[in-house]
């Protein structure tokens, strides 16, 4: 459920999102004297009680025969759309707000609650009411950030990088603005510019979840992989179930060599129950590193299990090529032959055929895996080219 989002109570004036602007949710104060707490014709307190304990059909029953009675009364649509948005009835709280909208053109509670329930399915939509808030609170850094989030959503990059930069200018010390200029950085391969912002952040705030996973992203993609060891095994101390952080912290250590560290991650992946194909993958191929091929054997016949298509192809090249460092080479050939059998991938054939001539010195299985090969390869990189042209020349009669 989305209750009580962005809300808390704060006497006497408008509420904080993301400490830059107004919450434009009606929870306000619980207590109110007077006309105010009739505003509406309704009971206020009594609406923000049951706000407070999540009873939104009690809230809708008690709301609904006003509304009826005046479609136009602002005060009530905001709670009637609240109490559907928090309920998850995004179809009715939508008619609450496009009516208050309707009503009042400069509604920033309106434009707000449409832009949340736009901005997954609707990023054009949604950005259109972020620009009518950035019209109408050109300071609100929040309104800049969502408008540059819906623009890379819309596939705008520059434009993204524009508003998030405005965003970033207006409140540098906001953790959701850092985190969305710094992504929006990292696809447009700034990496200087973004490890600059996070890291300032950071002096503030280190265990911040969001910061240390675009640290982690960031180096990763610039293949500085000893970059990604601090805050990864930040969020592995944490037992944050980032997978794609994780992933890349297992990763970083393989690229070092540091086996024995990417099975740790992998078996702390498995601990948090971050069961998935990869993991095992993973694992499975610093373990064949160090020439553990059994075990690996045994992890990615688990891997097998969870895979889809294509990856699963992966799998049965790690057991061949596990197969081929144990002198298994007939097993070795049946998880190539599979590997083709299952995706038509060439190269498979090829490798077949290596085995056959090299290390069974089969000649015969040799001709028929690599005239098999011949038919249909169609290579593309130069090692495939000069393998090609080997078993073209010496097989190809």
């Amino acid at each position: 459920m989305k209750a009580f989002l962005c809300l808390f109570f704060c006497a006497g004036a408008g509420l904080v999102v993301d400490g830059q602007g107004l919450d434009t949710s009606p929870l306000k104060v619980k207590y109110y004297s007077g006309a105010t707490n009739y505003a509406g014709g309704v009971d206020k307190s009594k609406v923000m009680d049951l706000f407070q304990d999540q009873q939104y059909e009690e809230a809708l029953t008690y709301l609904s025969p006003v509304l009826r009675a005046d479609s136009d009364n602002v005060p009530v649509l905001n709670y009637v759309g609240y109490a559907y948005y928090a309920s998850d009835n995004e179809v009715a709280a939508r008619v609450c707000y496009e009516r208050m909208l309707k009503i009042d053109g400069n509604s920033v509670t309106a434009l707000h609650y449409l832009v949340l329930l736009d901005e997954q399915n609707d990023a054009g939509t949604a950005l259109e009411y972020a620009q009518r808030l950035i019209a109408l609170q050109p300071r609100k850094a929040a309104w800049w950030r969502v408008a540059g989030e819906m623009w890379s959503r819309v596939q705008r990059p520059d434009s993204a990088l524009i508003y998030l930069d405005r965003a970033y200018m207006l409140a540098p010390g906001d953790v959701k603005t850092v985190a969305a200029f710094g992504n929006a950085l990292c696809e447009a391969r700034e990496f200087d510019q973004a490890d600059s912002i996070v890291d300032l952040a950071m002096e503030k705030d280190s265990l911040n979840v969001s910061l240390l996973k675009l640290r982690v992203r960031s180096g990763y993609l610039q293949k500085d992989y000893a970059a990604v060891l601090e805050p990864g095994e930040r969020l592995l101390r944490m037992n944050e179930p980032s997978v794609n952080s994780l992933e890349w912290l297992a990763l970083s250590y393989y690229n070092l060599k540091q086996y024995p560290d990417c099975i740790r991650i992998c078996e702390g992946m498995l601990d948090m129950g971050l069961e998935i194909e990869a993991v095992y993958y993973y694992e499975a191929r610093a373990l064949a590193k160090l020439h553990n091929y059994d075990s690996s054997n045994a992890l990615l016949r688990k891997a097998l299990v969870k895979a889809k298509s294509p990856t699963m192809e992966w799998y049965y090249d790690g057991l061949g090529d596990n197969f081929e460092s144990l002198r298994q080479y007939k097993m070795a050939i049946a998880h190539y032959d599979t590997a083709y059998y299952l995706y038509r991938d060439p190269l498979a054939l090829y490798t077949c055929g290596r085995i056959a001539e090299t290390e069974l010195k089969n000649t015969g299985l040799a001709r028929l895996y690599y005239r098999r090969y011949l038919a249909v390869a169609k290579p593309e990189s130069p090692e495939e080219k000069k393998a090609y042209r080997y078993v073209r020349q010496k097989w190809g009669r």
